[in-house]
């Protein structure tokens, strides 16, 4: 959330500076960036790994300008009408001032490995061609419409080395964010048509393996009348609607990029005495996405030293009296973005557990001491805790070092050069150490994996298999696990599961599934009660209900002999989980069965006697 009266304040301080030579490719790395990492991009608990299994640490700048720098009114190629005066052009900033190859160098001398391209919806299908003017040091680009030059940029970028996220900026073609029209990703549209402009735009850059993430939507945030939710199952709920889009990339589209989700980045109504917060990751603790692809998914969040926990960021109109994240202590500020943030990383062996992603921060140049302070410890806290991040933004403009200085670096009409690299700005050394503090490098142990299922709103059908498949329990709601995880646990009500590949990696190696509706056992396991159970061979992929009744179990064969001994873990009158807590709770405030993780599940008992009304009372547990 880039608030506008912000530069407007600071911007006017730095005057008579000369134009400084350009030096910045002076601290390009020496180990070419092409050569360092290999895509596609995965995960391995908190960590983002290339295709040989290497930490890739994402080091991003955020190249904005094809999601537009217009503030909504007037002629858009006339810089007054443009956010700091920075004319886009509705193409990525600077295109007008310095030639590709340029931009390029500069970008490698700052030493990202990243880029977080930002694009609108309205960019898609813009046939207005950019103007000679808006890409001026680059004549190839004349006469191409938007999309066309975005294509070019993605191209320059990766064939350079860069790893490029997608990035659903806004709606429109205009400068973001507050109440514009672009809050959400139904705003201005449909959640049809975003789901299906997400799907295009994955599979335009299929074959590029340095195209790695689809970042879904920017700064999901409250309009004028409503609030987006996390798990209401309305209109509203961000949750589902990055499931919906996150599924359909990875099996409509490109099922190698990585699945970037932000959390939600304002809710309530900006007004003292009114409720309202900044919850950001906060709700994936209860309830977190499990893609139909494993060791996709990333979350993502945004601070800025303007902002707060329960700030707009604003000054004047929309402005509360809560502190800004730079009114914190540095043990305040630290807490409150582990608790809001990063504890999605560094807390392992948990169904929410996934790299988290600061895709925006940034300062300006010109500041205030307050904010001087904030970046220091921002930088502190992404440093210490091994964070991967994107600094807003990576290209401005300027006049003499005076404008926007924000950008890591910035152009003058006639191509003069500032960058964060120089001695004379302050973020320097600040900047350098980041780039500097690598972190975890080399390769990453694989951990297992755990993933939540809920079906109370909606099928949870993870298992690419059985969609292709169909509906396989027409009418009920189906809880599935990803293909290369099994079905662990499960809820007496609530509908929740729980699916991991701890023990046995890729369980389900070839064969049908086959859907159990009726009793046939071995053993009694469950006295009095209706077991559905797997035969042996066999393993629980996944489950369905009726409400919260059980309808059928979904059994998959196993390419490891399965015929253990096995226990009844009760969970009518309370929980059966491990005691380590391992895999998290996947249904919060139900009563809930969980296997260990040396074993595999086989069967559900329920009961529709007296007092009994169907609901997932046992859950039969099998030692591999």
């Amino acid at each position: 959330m880039r608030t506008r009266a912000l530069v407007a304040v600071l911007a006017a301080a730095l005057s008579g500076l000369a134009v400084a030579p350009r030096s910045a490719a002076a601290d390009a790395p020496t180990t070419p960036l092409a050569a360092s990492w290999e895509g596609p991009l995965s995960t391995q608990g908190r960590y983002i790994v290339d295709a040989t299994g290497k930490r890739f640490k994402l080091r991003s700048g955020n190249w904005h300008g094809a999601s537009g720098t217009w503030t909504g009114s007037g002629d858009d190629e006339d810089p007054a009408n443009n956010y700091a005066s920075e004319t886009s052009h509705r193409v990525p900033l600077g295109l007008d001032r310095i030639p590709m190859s340029t931009l390029m160098a500069d970008f490698h001398a700052l030493g990202i490995n990243s880029v977080r391209l930002p694009f609108s919806n309205q960019m898609i299908t813009d046939t207005r061609p950019v103007t000679d003017a808006g890409v001026a040091a680059n004549p190839d680009l004349r006469g191409l419409f938007p999309l066309q030059v975005y294509d070019k940029v993605v191209e320059a970028l990766t064939a350079d080395g860069f790893a490029v996220i997608l990035n659903n900026h806004t709606t429109t073609t205009r400068w973001c964010c507050g109440v514009d029209g672009n809050e959400r990703w139904s705003s201005s549209q449909t959640t049809q048509k975003w789901l299906d402009d997400w799907v295009f735009m994955a599979r335009r850059y299929r074959a590029n393996k340095r195209v790695v993430g689809a970042d879904l939507r920017n700064e999901v945030r409250r309009d004028t009348w409503d609030n987006p939710n996390w798990g209401l199952g309305d209109g509203h709920d961000w949750a589902a609607a990055a499931q919906q889009a996150g599924d359909r990339i990875l099996t409509e589209a490109d099922p190698d990029l990585l699945i970037m989700i932000e959390g939600i980045n304002w809710s309530g109504i900006p007004v003292d005495g009114l409720w309202h917060d900044r919850p950001m990751l906060k709700p994936v603790a209860a309830l977190s996405q499990t893609l139909v692809r494993s060791h996709k998914l990333v979350y993502a969040a945004h601070f800025y030293g303007y902002t707060g926990p329960q700030h707009t960021g604003a000054d004047g109109l929309g402005e509360t009296h809560d502190p800004r994240y730079r009114d914190l202590s540095r043990a305040d500020l630290f807490s409150v973005m582990r608790d809001t943030a990063t504890y999605v990383a560094t807390t392992p062996d948990r169904h929410f557990t996934a790299p988290v992603w600061i895709s925006e921060f940034g300062v300006g140049k010109v500041t205030t001491d307050k904010d001087k302070a904030w970046f220091a410890s921002m930088v502190d806290f992404l440093i210490e805790n091994d964070v991967d991040f994107a600094y807003w933004p990576m290209a401005g403009f300027q006049e003499n070092d005076q404008g926007n200085t924000w950008g890591l670096v910035r152009y003058a009409a006639d191509g003069g050069l500032r960058t964060v690299l120089h001695t004379d700005d302050w973020r320097a050394p600040h900047w350098r150490r980041l780039i500097a503090a690598t972190g975890y490098t080399g390769q990453v142990t694989p951990v297992r994996t755990w993933s939540m299922l809920q079906a109370i709103h909606a099928d949870a059908n993870q298992s690419a298999r059985m969609r292709a498949q169909g509906d396989w329990d027409s009418g009920a709601h189906k809880l599935s696990c990803p293909d290369d995880q099994r079905l662990i646990g499960i809820s007496q009500k609530g509908q929740g599961g729980l699916c991991t590949d701890a023990g046995v990696a890729d369980l389900w190696e070839s064969g049908v599934a086959k859907v159990v509706k009726s009793e046939s056992v071995t053993t009694d396991w469950a006295t009095g009660f209706t077991k559905y159970q797997c035969p042996n061979g066999q393993f629980m992929n996944g489950y369905s209900l009726r409400g919260d009744r059980v309808s059928a179990v979904l059994c998959a064969p196993g390419r490891v002999p399965l015929a253990g001994a096995g226990r009844t873990l009760w969970d009518d009158r309370g929980d059966s989980r491990p005691a380590s807590g391992e895999g998290g709770d996947y249904a919060n405030g139900y009563y809930k069965a969980q296997c260990a993780a040396d074993e595999y599940a086989a069967g559900i008992a329920f009961s529709t006697g007296i007092g009994r009304y169907g609901t997932p009372d046992a859950l039969y547990c099998r030692k591999f």
